[in-house]
Order: structure tokens, then C-alpha cells, then sequence
């Protein structure tokens, strides 16, 4: 069954260049249910990727640029008069896909952002007295542009807290920019088929599920986690005074899951403590609050969580 995950990467391949993190993370994020928030600057291949990965699973997918003037109906859709029939009917938005790529999220202010949180947990969506279930699978990927700051809204925490991975893409190697070049200077980029079906996928999904956990390195996760809130129980004094609130419980549940799927795409049945590192940090980024000094001295919530993975014992 691993094989049907290499056929996806051979495939995504064809139209992207390198960027392996970020196709490992949309994988995880789908065989787990989840939502993933990427931050890059402009031309790393985001849309290019999520399209194409829509393509290879044979999905339907949708996206949406996020502007100052949007408003939730532009994304989730409205009940609109009909004059011949002197009645209401509702008009979908583009929310009504498998994957929507919602592109520079951050552009939108917060009662747009706001908006896609019913559906991302509940994966349902209200529009005048009629809820309507969102067709599964439901993938949200969200793009963010750390480059601007004018005209742009701060994801609120509890927005961040639905996506399950946070990634932070740079820019390919100069190997792989030479590749990308040509191609696009030559046309000589590929077609891309879907190679499985949506019952491939739910088998795919089973697999994961499958994958053992031993209690030691369920204890370790946790253990992760609560040293980010109670650093100083773990001798981390010097971060202590960098932490405002640590991560929150929705990180547990997902990186019990996750390191499921990052074991399952390297061909393993079973978790190890190399699986929860490798998440580690996508998983819990967005979720930890930091000080005003940490802000102040250039602390990021990588360095609080890279010192956390260096402290806790591994099993």
C-alpha cells in the first residue's frame, strides 16, 4: 500500500521541483484529516503543489484569494433571492470542494478568517436555517506572505489552533531552481493523472490507523507537550520567561496522529522518536504564545521547541 503513496509523490514530481517537507506535510495532513497553514514568500510552488496533488488523488479543488474587501458569503456561499419564484435559493461557495487552497489568508480580516472554522472542525456549513455537510474528504490549505505587513490581519490563536500542521517553506536549492527553470522556460512540464481512487484513499487513511504506537513513546509525546507549558519542571528556566501559553491540548490529539502517518509514508508500521521530530515542530509552532520578550529578543517558537526536543529524555 506504500507504494500507491510513492506513485502520488512520483506524480506531484512531475510539476514540482524538490519542496519534499511540504509534499510529506500535505500528505500527513490528508491522510489525518487536518489543515495545513504555509508560510513562504511568493513563487515556492504552494498552489502548484495543492493543485496538484487534488489531480493525482482525482479531487476536486478550488481556491480562493483572500483581499481586504472579501466577505464570508464569498467563501462559504448565501441564500439569494429568485425573483421568478418569488423565493430564496442557495448559492454554494467555493468552500464546497474536496481542497481549497485559501491563498493569503491573512489579507482577509477576521470575520472572513472566522467563517472557516465551522467548517474545518465540523466539516458542515450553515447558510440561512440549512446546514450542509461539506463532501469528505475536506482539506483546507491556507497560504500566508510573512514579507508584507500592510493591509494584512493576524491569524487570531484560535483560528491557528484548527490547523493541525504549520509549515515554513524557503526556497529550493540552486539545483532545483536551475530544474524549474528550464522546465518552464522549455514547457517541458509533464501531465499529471490521478493514479487512486477515493476508496484507495479511506484504505490508505485504515493503514495509518493501524500503525502501532508503543506507551513509551506516547508518554514522550506528552511529555513534549507538557514541557512547553511547564518548562521550568524540566530545568528549562532560561525559556520559561519566553513562554506566555504552551501548546494546547488539540496538539496532543494531533501528534498522536501525525507521527501515525509520518511512520506510514517512510514504509514503517511503527512510530519511533525520529517520527515525532520530524512533526514536531509543525505541530506545535503556531500553538505556543510568546512573551513580549521573547518578541523583543528574536525568540521564535522553533527555539523554544528545539531546546524542549533537546531536553526531554528520548525513550
Amino acid at each position: 500500500m506504500v507504494s500507491k503513496i510513492e506513485m502520488i509523490k512520483k506524480e506531484v514530481a512531475k510539476v514540482v521541483v524538490g519542496q519534499e517537507k511540504m509534499i510529506d506535510s500535505m500528505l500527513i495532513a490528508l491522510l489525518c484529516d487536518g489543515h495545513i497553514l504555509i508560510e513562504g514568500v511568493p513563487g515556492l510552488a504552494k498552489t502548484t503543489t495543492v493543485n496538484a496533488l487534488a489531480k493525482t488523488l482525482g479531487l476536486g479543488f478550488k481556491r480562493a484569494q483572500f483581499t481586504p474587501d472579501l466577505l464570508p458569503s464569498d467563501i462559504l456561499g448565501a441564500e439569494i433571492y429568485d425573483p421568478q419564484n418569488n423565493s430564496f435559493k442557495i448559492k454554494k461557495g467555493p468552500i464546497f470542494t474536496n481542497l481549497l487552497l485559501a491563498d493569503e489568508i491573512n489579507r482577509a480580516p477576521a470575520k472572513v478568517q472566522s467563517a472557516l472554522l465551522e467548517v474545518m472542525q465540523e466539516k458542515q456549513v450553515t447558510l440561512g436555517d440549512t446546514t450542509f455537510k461539506i463532501d469528505l474528504p475536506f482539506f483546507v490549505m491556507a497560504t500566508q506572505n510573512p514579507v508584507e505587513q500592510e493591509g494584512v490581519y493576524q491569524l487570531p490563536e484560535a483560528q491557528l489552533d484548527r490547523f493541525m500542521l504549520k509549515l515554513i517553506v524557503g526556497y529550493n536549492t540552486k539545483e532545483e531552481e536551475l530544474e524549474i527553470a528550464r522546465r518552464i522556460s522549455g514547457g517541458t512540464n509533464e501531465e499529471i493523472h490521478s493514479v487512486i481512487t477515493p476508496e484507495d484513499l479511506r484504505e490508505l487513511k485504515q493503514k495509518v490507523k493501524e500503525v502501532h504506537v508503543d506507551a513509551e513513546v506516547e508518554a514522550y509525546m506528552i511529555e513534549l507537550i507538557n514541557a512547553s507549558r511547564n518548562p521550568k519542571e524540566y530545568g528549562l528556566d532560561e525559556i520559561a520567561g519566553y513562554i506566555q501559553f504552551g501548546a494546547s491540548p488539540r496538539v496532543s490529539i494531533d501528534m498522536f496522529k501525525a507521527v501515525k502517518a509520518m511512520a506510514f509514508l517512510r514504509g514503517k508500521d511503527f512510530v519511533t522518536p525520529v517520527d515525532v521530530a520530524y512533526v514536531a515542530k509543525e505541530l506545535m509552532r503556531h500553538r505556543i504564545v510568546l512573551t513580549y520578550e521573547a518578541e523583543a529578543e528574536g525568540i521564535t517558537s522553533d527555539a523554544i521547541i528545539q531546546k524542549v526536543l533537546e531536553t526531554v529524555a528520548i525513550p
